[in-house]
């Protein structure tokens, strides 16, 4: 009599090996001799072009889920910028987020907030999920491009080369601070909506799922924690779908349609709005 019996998938040590170095060298920012105001400054700026213009706008609104269109040359400086958020590769990322939307909180889900805070937050990233293998039926759209190809092929050697390049501009204080603690600050933000937004706040409409709309997700993650309207419309380029929901990815998108920049961009219905 053969019992069956479910096993892990394999650890990913790569990435845990990776996490673990980066959130050490974040450490260092308590060193009184790596503190300063600049380097402070730095890291919240970088903050915003690699958390909110790089992983909200670009790699989540504009490129997973096309709910507007720029030019090409705009939207790899999007990408780009996502890229300097360190989160893996585009590819990778945007196909296993399109995943996430089709098995949303269900076993495929690679982070299923049925399984606990602590597994959607970071633990599904700590194993080579099987659903991996289903990435390149969803990005057909985006694998051959070149310049996507590139990029997520050296994700890792862009991001030393801008710590090379902020060691010369500014010293040790600004590679700890400009990297290390901006990396883990964006990360944790970002890994947020995978939590805390499937947990903590309100459902305004029915998704079939657990997502919330969580006010302090969306203010540390550019409008992102607005996470129930982002599952009921998921085409749309506005997430905040109240007044009251401030949305700064949204005005984001609104200022570059007053430039001419973003064009046919979608938005949920306009009883939806308020």
């Amino acid at each position: 009599m053969t019992i069956a019996t479910s096993t892990k998938p394999p650890l990913n040590w790569a990435f845990i090996l990776f996490i673990a170095f980066v959130h050490i060298g974040a450490a260092f920012a308590l060193l009184p001799s790596n503190f300063s105001w600049s380097a402070v400054g730095l890291a919240l700026l970088l903050h915003w072009i690699t958390g909110g213009l790089g992983i909200t706008l670009g790699f989540h609104r504009l490129v997973t889920h096309r709910s507007f269109q720029t030019p090409k040359w705009l939207e790899y400086f999007f990408v780009f910028c996502g890229t300097l958020a360190c989160q893996g590769g585009v590819l990778d990322w945007v196909g296993l987020h399109r995943l996430h939307h089709l098995y949303s909180d269900q076993t495929p889900d690679p982070h299923d907030s049925n399984q606990g805070f602590w597994w959607s937050h970071i633990g599904w990233m700590l194993f080579h999920a099987p659903i991996q293998s289903e990435v390149p039926r969803y990005i057909k759209d985006i694998a051959d491009d070149p310049v996507y190809k590139f990029f997520d092929k050296y994700f890792i050697p862009i991001q030393f080369a801008l710590g090379l390049l902020l060691y010369f501009i500014g010293g040790w204080s600004f590679v700890v601070w400009g990297i290390f603690v901006r990396l883990v600050l964006v990360w944790h933000c970002t890994w947020f909506v995978n939590s805390a937004s499937h947990i903590f706040g309100y459902s305004t409409y029915k998704s079939n799922d657990n997502s919330k709309n969580c006010w302090w997700v969306a203010l540390v993650t550019y409008g992102e924690g607005w996470h129930n309207n982002h599952h009921a419309f998921q085409y749309s380029a506005r997430h905040g779908l109240q007044w009251w929901e401030i949305d700064l990815t949204w005005m984001t998108i609104q200022l570059l349609q007053t430039l001419g920049l973003a064009t046919k961009v979608k938005l949920a219905p306009k009883e939806s709005l308020n």
